[in-house]
């Protein structure tokens, strides 16, 4: 089975600031870290993989430095890399980071599942995996806290609300979004570490991708901070 993890470089910190010209967060001074609500998706994909075999592919979109962030994830166990990084990427909203997740996703080709964590902690949006589930037009279930059962064809995950949870099941290709009940991050082994060091991180353009210029960076964002 393939499981694709969408993954987002945060800085260390909510306190955050944002350049007024060009709407990106100023991250000079700023330590970054994955996102720690993407360590559960990745986690969860491990799992999956372990659990039914096939591969995990980790995708980011942001800056060049967001190579670091992937490569944490392969440290963990992830199998291919995939930056998706470009000047016109700068700006991006949700829907415009949606899109170019969305764009990625589908260079690489079929999937069975894509997990992203339920949101980043410097926007707390929750916009971005329904955002590219709706462009690669699947199914999404967000807040999923358990995967009951799984197999070749179907998924069947218990979903948090705000009074206990739900059971929702639906056929692949599908999108989750998890919520960190669901599972224990593992760490890092000393093997993964020294493979992830050496790993190729597969960088992608707009271009490689097909984006239209129109629906990429500032131009595509229509939100109003």
């Amino acid at each position: 089975m393939n499981f694709i993890v969408c993954i987002k470089q945060v800085p260390g910190t909510t306190e955050v600031k944002i350049d007024p010209k060009t709407n990106t967060l100023i991250r000079e001074g700023v330590e970054s870290i994955v996102n720690p609500f993407d360590s559960y998706a990745i986690e969860e994909a491990l799992r999956l993989k372990e659990r039914m075999g096939g591969k995990v592919t980790v995708i980011s979109m942001g800056p060049p430095q967001a190579e670091s962030a992937l490569r944490e994830a392969l440290s963990m166990g992830c199998d291919e890399a995939i930056l998706l990084t470009d000047r016109a990427f700068a700006g991006s909203d949700t829907l415009a980071t949606s899109y170019i997740l969305a764009r990625g996703i589908k260079k690489i080709g079929e999937f069975n599942l894509v997990i992203c964590g339920k949101q980043a902690i410097d926007g707390d949006t929750a916009q971005v995996g329904p955002g590219i589930a709706e462009k690669l037009g699947v199914p999404a279930i967000t807040y999923v806290k358990k995967i009951e059962e799984i197999n070749e064809t179907r998924i069947r995950v218990e979903r948090m609300m705000e009074e206990g949870y739900e059971v929702i099941e639906t056929g692949f290709p599908a999108l989750i979004t998890v919520v960190k009940e669901i599972n224990e991050p593992r760490l890092p082994s000393l093997k993964g570490m020294v493979r992830a060091k050496k790993a190729e991180i597969h960088m992608w353009n707009a271009s490689d991708i097909a984006c239209e210029k129109s629906r990429i960076g500032q131009s595509g964002s229509p939100t109003i901070v």
